[in-house]
């Protein structure tokens, strides 16, 4: 089994037991720092990570809900996974949530799942394949403007009175699942996705793929691309957006010092 078929494979099995579990009734609890897990996140890791390396054994991990190990640093491809990306929205059983699974090899993703399993959406792509929503090719919008732009986003982030120029009236939305909100890119459902503050790798890799296949543009606030497999798996920001959309938003909120 080639690696994209493993992981597609995995994430729908994975998302088949996340919809069981929320189901069943969750147990819920606060990590270090506030953010919120249930009992399904770690079930979920478990699987993944259970039948993942089983089937990859020489493949390093990062996932969010399992302890990092520095072993990966050295390993020659990894597995990059949210177990469930939008924890948020699956405990309040909105769907917007995903299981995330990318495998990366020196810095970049070479193969991406997403799959939103209350949804009935996947999304995946590899290095030398287009991008695809349940197996039919996906692109982004052609929009070229931001007013009246789909936006997924902070709302009262945009309306913040510290801009130097005011954000044009848009169509502001969201969507717990980082990983979700850029396929929503992907696939030309919103033209742009903007996040001011840390994302984790397991937030990012495998749509990152998914959004390069289909030609969409994501860089951090700066511009600056993404590597994963670091030592310190975080990133300031995202932007991403089609191609056109991608340096209007970049040329607004590039001056911005983040901590």
């Amino acid at each position: 089994m080639n690696d994209l078929d493993l992981i597609l494979e995995a994430a729908k099995e994975a998302g088949e037991l996340a919809l069981s579990a929320r189901e069943s009734g969750l147990k819920i609890w606060s990590k270090a720092g506030g953010s919120p897990v249930t009992d399904a996140d770690l079930a979920v890791d478990t699987l993944l990570r259970t039948q993942l390396r089983a089937a990859r054994p020489d493949y390093g991990w990062l996932s969010e809900e399992t302890a990092d190990d520095p072993a990966r640093l050295s390993t020659p491809r990894q597995f990059v996974v949210d177990p469930i990306d939008g924890t948020v929205a699956f405990m309040k059983s909105k769907p917007w949530f995903a299981v995330s699974i990318a495998i990366v090899e020196d810095g970049r993703p070479v193969a991406g799942v997403v799959h939103a399993p209350a949804l009935d959406e996947t999304y995946a792509a590899t290095l030398d394949g287009p991008a695809i929503l349940n197996g039919a090719p996906i692109a982004p919008s052609a929009t070229d403007q931001l007013f009246g732009a789909a936006m997924l986003g902070d709302a009262k982030m945009f309306a913040h009175p510290a801009w130097r120029e005011p954000w044009p009236e848009m169509r502001i939305e969201s969507r717990n699942s980082i990983a979700y909100r850029m396929c929503l890119v992907a696939a030309g459902t919103f033209d742009a996705a903007v996040a001011l503050s840390p994302k984790s790798e397991w937030d990012l890799a495998a749509a990152d793929l998914i959004c390069r296949r289909a030609g969409a543009a994501l860089s951090d606030h700066k511009g600056r691309e993404f590597a994963y497999n670091r030592p310190v798996p975080l990133v300031p920001s995202l932007v991403c957006a089609n191609k056109t959309l991608h340096p209007l938003i970049l040329s607004r909120v590039g001056h911005i010092e983040l901590p």
